[in-house]
């Protein structure tokens, strides 16, 4: 903001002097360049005029890819909605680097900023350690991409732009089933990863439910997670034509690796947290070609809507946006429609904004780039219909 002083001197007898601030919000648009935009401030905040908006994701460290994504999705929507001139947003985000503790640092950093509005936290374990505080904090929040049961449960407030859990497990298994992908499957999992338990968890159940033979159910555990011989060979050994994996990316790209040099190539189905395999630096992108997976979002679409957004993540980021980054688009988009439906203000409290937005999410239905027709219950779990994908030539293609 501007400051202009303006001294006047009485002489003789006394000095007086009298300083006046007055201030303009800046017009000038929003920033548009190849690196991540600084958070936005169309308005003054200081004035109550933008919504604070807060969230935490690994913004360093392996997961980055997630976080980074998350909020430069969130920013391209910011802009975009700060440009319309009115609903305004001020967004900021904190590093967790993908770490419970860190996570709730990075969220006591969003309070003391005064965030009235939260993204949650990017991933699972995180997002479970500050869904508590948003709960007890009465700080509403619509996660991206943590889309583990413990998230949501038992918290009014928090809600997920993302599949649960327990909602991508079983979708997996009936995909699997109604496309005859395989008679004999494996399943390979985290154990100490809420993401991934949950997943395999309803996956198995749905499986047994369907008729799908479960031949070779194998874990592992963080400090445990680089050689995988021990799983492949139990899934190789009892004939498994197609392995699950539910797990993130960075030790899925291993098992494809260790796979292959055994010579064991069986059909592979991952989940959304792969996204990200194809651009790993050290990673034979080709390992993963005839990788399926089920994902909101289609980066390919033609949508005009997606291709928009693509088009200026590219430009701005110079690669192609994930499904976190779709995610975080919406989630802003739609805390825009509802904050708009219930005719709410920036010099809300947080609290009060908390109830609004309870009401308005249980209520509407919303259309994003991750779906159409969107509905979230009051458990916070979003209703949408995944779509299934195969890596073809280094890219995601559509199955259906």
């Amino acid at each position: 903001m501007k400051k202009k002083f303006v001294s006047f001197m009485m002489a003789m007898v006394m000095v007086l002097s009298l300083a006046a601030c007055g201030g303009k919000d800046s017009d000038a648009p929003a920033p548009e360049n190849n690196d991540a935009p600084p958070a936005t401030e169309t308005n003054d905040s200081a004035s109550g005029a933008a919504f604070k908006l807060g969230g935490t994701g690994p913004l360093t460290g392996g997961a980055a890819i997630y976080g980074n994504a998350a909020k430069n999705g969130a920013q391209i929507a910011v802009d975009e909605i700060n440009a319309m001139g009115g609903i305004q947003f001020e967004l900021k985000y904190e590093d967790d680097t993908h770490d419970a503790e860190k996570a709730v640092n990075a969220y006591n950093a969003l309070k003391d900023w005064g965030m009235q509005l939260s993204l949650g936290s990017v991933t699972s374990k995180p997002c479970e350690a500050t869904s508590v505080m948003n709960f007890e904090d009465r700080i509403f929040a619509l996660t991206p991409s943590a889309s583990s049961t413990g998230t949501i449960e038992g918290k009014d407030n928090m809600f997920q732009m993302c599949f649960m859990d327990p909602n991508q497990g079983s979708a997996s298994a009936q995909y699997i089933a109604d496309k005859g992908l395989g008679t004999k499957i494996a399943v390979i999992w985290m154990s100490d990863d809420p993401y991934s338990k949950g997943i395999r968890d309803t996956f198995t159940e749905k499986a047994a439910e369907l008729g799908l033979e479960i031949v070779s159910d194998t874990t592992f555990a963080t400090g445990n997670d680089t050689d995988f011989s021990v799983q492949l060979a139990d899934a190789q050994k009892n004939g498994a034509d197609l392995v699950f994996l539910p797990m993130y990316y960075q030790p899925a790209s291993l098992i494809l690796a260790q796979a292959n040099a055994a010579g064991y190539a069986p059909k592979w189905f991952g989940v959304d947290g792969m996204d990200g395999i194809l651009t790993m630096e050290g990673f034979d992108a080709s390992l993963a070609e005839g990788v399926m997976l089920l994902t909101p979002f289609n980066a390919d679409s033609t949508d005009e809507k997606t291709a928009a957004f693509v088009a200026e993540y590219q430009k701005r980021f110079n690669e192609i946006p994930n499904q976190f980054a779709a995610d975080a688009y919406d989630c802003v988009y739609a805390y825009k429609q509802a904050l708009e439906a219930a005719g709410a203000t920036p010099d809300m409290s947080a609290e009060e904004l908390c109830a609004a937005m309870i009401e308005q999410f249980t209520s509407m239905t919303f259309d994003g780039l991750t779906g159409e027709s969107m509905t979230w219950d009051a458990t916070g779990a979003v209703s949408k219909s995944p779509k299934g994908m195969v890596i073809e030539n280094g890219a995601y293609v559509g199955l259906d």
